[in-house]
């Protein structure tokens, strides 16, 4: 089955195949986080959905580069930074740079305590003023854009298909925006390439006087100055974004190029919490660190799989804890593996001699190959579980090079969803005295001493070590 992707441009799920696939480089750009306050569990989600779907393209054999951006000048930004000048007494200068280099380190923080890599490359909008004014140059020679008192603006109207990704007509735009919202316009619907600067805040030189990119230039500037195209395999980001900064980023490029800005686009549905859109005047507003201080990060990944990407997802704590109950068992599962199989995988069990186990990695594949069905994908990783603990009780042939097979695709599988099964507790006994101890409760019970044995599992539940009894006379043990 080859890959399917639901491309938000024709809003049609499309078989895909890269821009140019003669040299298999595929070229992918994601919306970052814009760097003003603390990242919450939405985008949280946003990072591992689309750390997920580049894994994925890896394992179908794609040279994939990504590119995620820092939106690091922005009026929430600077809005932040007048709070912070006011409060430490000091310039908004000052105290833009604090905010900025803060909630920089605060979401690569962020991205570590969630176990996701960082993007190929992450770059700022302040370190490309200069792209970002050729680019605004070229636009205004093309005639897509025009300067009025300072400020640059790029008018919609000369593009016939604007609106083809959202969906919206120019009027409709027209009667959502205030008539006397800027008096330069010359139309209400023409959006800013360049602003003039207000005050003190942090502004760059330029051909039109002093002032500062608009929001929706740096993504056309930054994910084809660093992906080196001008029509990108897949552009991702939120569904909030499609209107109008996704909208206003592909009229741009496509303005400047002549060509196609994005041949996908994937958005990923949003985040709800109880039902109700997460606010902090809701007090329903929760950051990746308040949920990451009561569970792990490979619990929240397994609630995030549980809803595929573009659809919707509602937090509750409740959904975390059966998350956990999840993640349990195949943690567990793995466990027992890692224990009584070890290594002992022969490449030639996983075309003869397998039974099922074959067939679930298959179908995990048919999972993801359909637009990255990850529930689908994670309901196979469960149904493989639920086939491995009964063989452990089996008597088959060649159990134990079966399972190690199986053992070989839940790390295959893991790698793709990012899992990275760290314990969240750990025992005070190495694993040498553990075993040592398991082996003399074993003697102790070949002796009929059935005392001394249950003494010794005692005192291993008490150091958080649980121990099983398997069929065949093993005994696994697991933290618990």
């Amino acid at each position: 089955m080859s890959l399917k992707i639901y491309n938000s441009l024709t809003s049609s799920k499309e078989e895909f195949s890269l821009v140019k696939p003669d040299n298999n480089k595929l070229n992918m750009y994601t919306c970052g986080v814009t760097v003003y306050d603390a990242c919450h569990i939405g985008h949280g989600r946003s990072l591992y959905v689309f750390e997920v779907i580049r894994r994925y393209l890896k394992f179908k054999g794609f040279d994939i580069t990504l590119v995620r951006n820092i939106t690091d000048v922005d009026d929430k930004i600077i809005n932040k930074a007048r709070d912070w000048a006011k409060k430490d007494n000091i310039s908004l200068k000052q105290a833009f740079d604090n905010v900025r280099d803060f909630y920089i380190a605060d979401y690569y923080k962020d991205l570590e305590s969630l176990g996701l890599p960082k993007a190929d490359k992450e770059p700022l909008a302040t370190e490309n003023i200069i792209e970002i004014l050729e680019y605004i140059k070229t636009l205004i020679v093309k005639g897509f854009a025009y300067v009025k008192n300072g400020n640059v603006y790029f008018s919609p109207r000369k593009l016939a298909d604007y609106g083809s990704l959202s969906g919206n007509s120019l009027d409709q735009v027209l009667e959502a925006v205030r008539i006397d919202d800027d008096l330069d316009k010359q139309d209400p619907v023409d959006f800013a390439l360049w602003k003039k600067v207000k005050d003190e805040e942090p502004s760059w030189d330029s051909p039109w006087g002093r002032g500062r990119p608009g929001w929706h230039i740096e993504c056309s500037v930054m994910s084809q100055k660093y992906l080196n195209v001008e029509t990108l395999d897949i552009h991702g980001g939120g569904r909030d974004l499609i209107f109008p900064h996704h909208e206003n980023e592909k009229a741009q490029a496509e303005a400047l190029t002549g060509k196609l800005f994005a041949k996908y686009w994937i958005h990923h549905g949003l985040l709800t919490i109880n039902g109700q859109k997460m606010a902090k005047s809701l007090g329903n507003f929760f950051t990746i660190k308040d949920v990451l201080k009561k569970y792990s990060a490979d619990i929240l990944k397994i609630f995030y799989l549980q809803a595929h990407y573009s659809s919707p997802i509602d937090f509750s704590w409740e959904k975390m804890d059966e998350a956990q109950k999840a993640l349990e068992r195949i943690a567990r599962l793995k466990e027992k593996l890692e224990k009584t199989c070890g290594d002992n995988f022969l490449e030639d069990i996983g075309k003869s001699g397998a039974g099922n186990i074959a067939e679930y990695r298959e179908a995990f594949i048919r999972a993801m190959d359909d637009d990255f069905n990850m529930p689908k994908g994670l309901a196979v990783f469960f149904d493989m579980v639920s086939e491995c603990n009964k063989l452990l009780d089996s008597e088959i042939e060649n159990k134990e090079l079966i399972l190690s097979y199986a053992l070989s695709i839940m790390n295959e599988i893991a790698d793709i969803f990012c899992l990275s099964f760290l314990k969240q507790k750990s025992s005070l006994l190495a694993d040498k005295d553990i075993q040592e101890k398991i082996d003399l409760r074993i003697k102790y019970k070949s002796e009929r001493n059935f005392k001394a044995a249950d003494q010794i599992r005692d005192e291993l539940q008490s150091a958080g070590i649980i121990l099983e009894d398997t069929k065949d006379g093993k005994t696994v043990w697991r933290i618990s």
